[in-house]
């Protein structure tokens, strides 16, 4: 949030020289964070923060924030979200990362709370994928759960997920599973697939997560069958159908049997959801 507020005000503490050339340091008011159009909300914890944020830097009391929604609720269009009260000068300093922050996760969670809908009743889940926005990983992750969706790994360092090239540089997926296991042997490792063979050549390296990559549907319905008709050896496998998903395939593709559908569009094409901060009184 500091970060942001800096490309706003420039280096902390920083100015708006529009709010403080026309507004009183002692003025007080009040004012509205409002929907603008239909939608699931998420990022309102950040709003107290930034204003926090903001009050700080311009040496002023700190605001104080009604929430009047949960982050992960639906809203119609005119809800109001929050009221927030305290110096003017805080709150129009503020209007624009708040509503940045807020309007950004909301569009992540109101795109994945649509194909968490989507799969309802099917028992897959929808994951999110490393397709973020720069600096902004942990809050569009949080906006994902906060839509119905689920989180995969948070980065590169808290899981292995062995792909082609990987299988390329090591020299079999055998041999990349062996590698990461004997360099990281505490982190969980999964193998992306794109045929029959080589998911089952990744079961028996000894993956228990296999990514199946852009596969039609007749074809994942048999790698999934053909997984599943090993778990009594192997235990139980998770299994995530990835690559070029669409809303209008969700449903068909969950029925495959795997148990997640995974999602780069969730963080990398989600529009903004309206939102505004209207300054409704002063004094």
């Amino acid at each position: 949030m500091a970060r942001a507020l800096d490309e706003d005000l420039g280096p902390a503490p920083g100015r708006d020289v529009t709010t403080q050339a026309t507004v009183s340091p002692d003025e007080t008011g009040a004012a509205h964070l409002v929907a603008r159009q239909a939608g699931v909300v998420a990022g309102l914890v950040a709003v107290a923060e930034v204003l926090d944020q903001v009050a700080d830097r311009l040496g002023l009391p700190r605001a104080e924030v009604d929430l009047h929604v949960p982050d992960g609720a639906a809203v119609a269009r005119g809800d109001v979200l929050a009221v927030v009260r305290g110096r003017v000068q805080v709150l129009l300093v503020a209007e624009r990362t708040v509503l940045n922050l807020a309007s950004r996760a909301s569009g992540v969670a109101t795109h994945t709370r649509r194909w968490a809908e989507a799969l309802a009743g099917s028992g897959a889940k929808v994951l999110d994928t490393r397709k973020t926005t720069p600096g902004l990983r942990a809050l569009e992750k949080y906006a994902v759960r906060c839509g119905g969706g689920t989180n995969k790994r948070m980065g590169l360092y808290d899981v292995a997920m062995v792909k082609d090239n990987h299988v390329v540089a090591a020299g079999s997926v055998s041999a990349a599973v062996t590698a990461v296991r004997t360099r990281f042997p505490d982190v969980v490792v999964q193998v992306e697939a794109d045929t029959r063979e080589q998911a089952l050549e990744a079961l028996d390296a000894g993956a228990r997560f296999l990514l199946l990559d852009n596969m039609p549907v007749p074809v994942l319905r048999e790698v999934v069958a053909a997984v599943r008709a090993r778990e009594a050896e192997t235990g139980p496998v998770e299994l995530e159908a990835t690559g070029n998903l669409t809303l209008d395939r969700a449903a068909q593709v969950a029925a495959t049997g795997v148990d997640y559908l995974s999602v780069g569009g969730l963080t990398h094409s989600s529009p903004i959801l309206d939102l505004a901060l209207d300054l409704v009184a002063r004094s």
